[in-house]
């Protein structure tokens, strides 16, 4: 039997690595948070005390971290992955980082004599549970190749994005172009709602017309419409608002790097930013609706029960 190393069991990591145990692989996971610890165990996950002990005897690892500073952390620092994991292990990073900390970690793991591969995902934590989420993998063919094998219980399709780091690259357009379709969504329910129309019907419209995105089909921040909407939960979050900035800010970085004009993530960023100095970073990114209300009234945000 594979056995698989997860490290990072947050809302992404702990249903990806349940799948996996589902698929019949031996997954032990370790996770700075006893929380994110206990509902892995619940999945089925054998958690462990270090990552240390969660790497001994792994053919496989993945790592499912909020930034490049922790995948750096994780795969270069002291008692680190690079250092720790067996020799002959496959090395998955499937966070959502800056390009430059996805090079560094392939030109170290390959000085190291690993095999490594950049593998973020799309399609959020629904997709995550669902076993349908869309992985961009970047990295020699034959990495890709060996990497697709163990991704192919997490995943609706799996998309290989060329050389190292395109995988990185990828993921940050997507997301660029999601919070986008978001903030469209956040405007078009406010003003449908002051024009007077019937948020169903509204949606009813728009999800088989011009108007229709990812966003609208599993982010449409008003209760009652879509079943996954942060919304139907006082915008506790599915994809807070701190990672969704983050995300932003790295599509904004790359802007400047490219000189590519990017007015439309930069409003989106000083939203979210917004949401953060407001206090509500740990909400739903989608709280941003309430910015495009004139009194910041939205229909399922209640702030005194935040």
């Amino acid at each position: 039997m594979t056995t698989i190393t997860w490290i990072g069991l947050g809302h992404m990591g702990s249903p990806m690595s349940a799948n996996l145990v589902k698929a019949g692989y031996d997954v032990r996971g370790f996770d700075l948070s006893e929380a994110a610890m206990s509902a892995a165990r619940a999945n089925g996950v054998k958690t462990c005390g270090s990552m240390e002990e969660a790497l001994q005897g792994a053919d496989v690892v993945f790592t499912m971290l909020p930034k490049g500073e922790h995948a750096r952390a994780a795969y270069l620092g002291e008692e680190g992955i690079l250092e720790l994991a067996p020799e002959d292990a496959l090395l998955i990073d499937s966070s959502t980082i800056d390009v430059e900390s996805a090079l560094a970690l392939h030109k170290a793991a390959d000085e190291a004599g690993f095999v490594f591969v950049d593998a973020p995902v799309s399609g959020g934590i629904s997709g995550a549970a669902a076993g349908t989420l869309t992985f961009m993998i970047g990295g020699h063919p034959h990495a890709v190749e060996a990497a697709a094998e163990h991704i192919r219980p997490m995943a609706g399709k799996i998309v290989p994005t060329g050389e190292a780091g395109t995988g990185q690259a990828a993921k940050i357009v997507n997301n660029m172009m999601l919070f986008i379709c978001l903030e469209a969504c956040a405007e078009g329910s406010v003003l449908a709602d002051r024009l007077g129309l019937d948020p169903r019907v509204f949606w009813d419209i728009a999800s088989v017309s011009s108007g229709n995105s990812w966003a609208l089909q599993t982010w449409y921040p008003v209760p009652g419409i879509v079943d996954s909407a942060a919304a139907n939960n006082n915008f506790e979050a599915t994809f807070s608002a701190v990672l969704a900035a983050k995300d932003a800010g790295l599509a904004l970085m790359a802007g400047e790097q490219t000189g590519v004009d990017l007015p439309a993530a930069k409003l989106v960023a000083e939203r979210l930013q917004r949401l953060i100095d407001d206090g509500y970073g740990d909400k739903d990114c989608s709280l941003i609706t309430k910015y495009a209300a004139p009194d910041g009234k939205i229909p399922g945000w209640d702030p005194d029960k935040a």
